[in-house]
């Protein structure tokens, strides 16, 4: 069987002016479509960096990355934007939503740029507000919801495009106990219904409700490196998620008016030295 995801020696280094920091070496891993894999390991062992090397966030030294029949690691910044858009949810630690859009506007923004109708868009976000419920604070901005609410929101804008995979960067990472185990439910309840999940996580209670788990290498010896190196990769991160919403080719033809009315409220255009090279 084809896994869904696997990659084949996958390595990772960072220079940062000094001898180079290993941070993956030779990762082979294999995610068959509706498991629920957790990675685990302590700060600083490279989980982050895995799971973004996974979701075409950043670009692996050596090695190769495959998401079914398709090598990602050598695909365009416009093709990976697509693929993202796409195929792939982003739960984060600390929820990235955008703080000026309201949270259903966060939850519309993934669907509107797949081509979906703003209305259906709009009725999806609702139910999937809805559904994990903070159903009647659809309006409010994420300032105005507590931790656990902006992680609900967080978690309906992955699932908005029923995605072949969700990828969680510690998503429990920032709440409190209650928060993480209601959000911890919700996790289980959308791999019950079939979603395939990756979650990197220190959590011993989000490892127990996965039904795989996979711990990762050891932390390097050289951990200011390695902080610096995780600083590195989480701006990467947030930086990759706003730009496979708002830096593609086709982005006015897909949203058009909402896009050009929204977008002046976000101040995400990029700098020239900001827009990714096709490669």
């Amino acid at each position: 069987m084809t896994a869904l995801l696997e990659t084949r020696g996958l390595v990772k280094t960072y220079d940062t002016g000094g001898p180079p920091v290993i941070a993956l070496d030779g990762v082979d891993l294999r995610i068959q479509r509706g498991e629920f894999v957790a990675v685990m390991g302590p700060s600083g062992c490279g989980k982050s960096t895995l799971l973004n090397l996974l979701a075409g966030l950043d670009r692996p030294t050596a090695g190769e990355v495959w998401l079914d029949a398709d090598r990602i690691d050598q695909l365009s910044e416009t093709a990976l934007a697509k693929l993202r858009r796409r195929r792939l949810g982003f739960v984060f630690q600390f929820f990235n939503l955008l703080p000026t859009l309201s949270a259903r506007e966060n939850v519309e923004l993934p669907l509107l740029l797949t081509g979906r109708r703003r209305g259906d868009a709009r009725l999806t976000a609702v139910r999937l507000l809805e559904d994990l419920g903070i159903g009647g604070k659809e309006d409010a901005a994420p300032v105005r919801l507590s931790g656990g609410e902006q992680q609900r929101v967080a978690l309906a804008r992955a699932l908005a495009n029923q995605p072949d995979l969700v990828v969680g960067d510690e998503p429990t990472g920032s709440l409190d106990s209650t928060s993480a185990r209601e959000v911890l439910a919700l996790l289980r309840a959308a791999h019950t219904r079939g979603q395939t999940l990756l979650l990197a996580t220190h959590d011993a209670r989000v490892a127990a409700a996965a039904g795989g788990a996979c711990g990762a290498a050891a932390a390097p010896t050289t951990p200011a490196s390695v902080a610096d190196a995780a600083v590195t990769i989480m701006a990467t991160a947030t930086s990759n998620f706003v730009r496979s919403c708002v830096m593609s080719d086709d982005l006015p033809s897909r949203i058009g008016p909402w896009a050009r009315r929204t977008y002046p409220r976000l101040d995400v255009t990029p700098s020239p030295d900001a827009v990714p090279r096709r490669r």
